[in-house]
């Protein structure tokens, strides 16, 4: 694959003696793709390694052909990073923080840097915003405006960290939509552990556990095995639901079981119609590497 990135056998172990990643292998195309895994999966440690922020101990990455460990500089030039904290002066607005990037980014004439900055702002829904403070913004504002810092210069890879995490339904619906938009143009990497965003706009994905890749597919491909081998049934409040349930939910009425099996268990189940969110859980479970229910 030369169009792309390419990630092959990475791996990192910090210095306290835990592996964050352990033969990581992917193959991304343009277009957006999903990294989903639980909270201390690795993901922020690979996103920082893909923006070169740290260097792993091994392994090899390229985009589109470049060799991202030996050529930095020039992965760089083609590099959008959105983390999943962005800090700011008190008092520095949007407009002045994004002139002070573009400069950085090598929009040193005036008028292209302003053109550059103008156009990234409204792409983004913030040009009325953009004499506010960066510290006053709402907390979808502020990922909005990242992501506008992060596509200064059109780059080939738009890493985003966690992008969605603490914003209410119509701010996430928004920043989607900015998302999907950028996916016409470039390798856009989603690292998450909100399962809906990933399905709501990712094509690919793969799931990521103990600094391991544990599946990788299709939203469809990772579903599809598990029809008809999902089962439900709502338990009352205070019954003890089964130790190997797949996933346990809240429900009014007590507690939503979900199991799987090739047949129905005895009791009160039914056929319970997978979802991407069962696939993850599955995968987690059969890797040994399983999370709470």
């Amino acid at each position: 694959m030369t169009e792309g990135l390419k990630v092959t056998g990475l791996n990192k172990t910090y210095s306290n003696g835990v592996r964050a990643l352990d033969g990581v292998d992917l193959e991304v195309r343009p277009g957006l793709y999903g990294l989903l895994g639980p909270n201390g999966a690795g993901k922020s440690t690979l996103m920082r390694t893909l923006a070169t922020l740290q260097q792993p101990d091994s392994g090899n990455i390229t985009l589109n052909g470049i060799d991202v460990l030996a050529e930095a500089d020039q992965l760089r030039s083609q590099l959008g990073y959105l983390p999943q904290q962005i800090g700011a002066y008190p008092g520095v607005s949007g407009r002045s923080l994004m002139e002070r990037f573009a400069w950085l980014k090598g929009y040193t004439d005036r008028k292209k840097r302003a053109n550059e900055v103008a156009c990234l702002l409204e792409r983004v829904n913030l040009s009325d915003a953009s004499q506010r403070a960066v510290a006053e913004y709402s907390g979808g504002m502020l990922r909005r405006f990242g992501i506008a810092l992060a596509l200064i210069g059109s780059p080939r890879l738009l890493i985003v960290d966690e992008p969605t995490a603490g914003l209410d339904p119509t701010e996430r619906n928004r920043f989607h939509r900015v998302l999907a938009d950028v996916a016409n143009e470039a390798v856009v990497l989603l690292s998450t552990h909100i399962v809906e965003d990933v399905e709501n706009l990712c094509g690919r994905l793969s799931i990521l556990t103990d600094g391991q890749i544990v599946a990788t597919g299709s939203p469809e491909e990772l579903i599809e095995p598990l029809q008809g081998r999902l089962w439900s049934s709502v338990i009352a409040r205070g019954q003890e639901p089964p130790g190997d349930a797949l996933r346990i939910l809240a429900h009014p009425n007590g507690l939503r079981v979900i199991m799987q099996r090739d047949q129905a268990p005895q009791g009160d189940y039914v056929a319970h119609q997978p979802s991407l969110e069962d696939a993850y859980h599955v995968a987690l479970k059969t890797s040994g590497k399983e999370i709470g229910v």
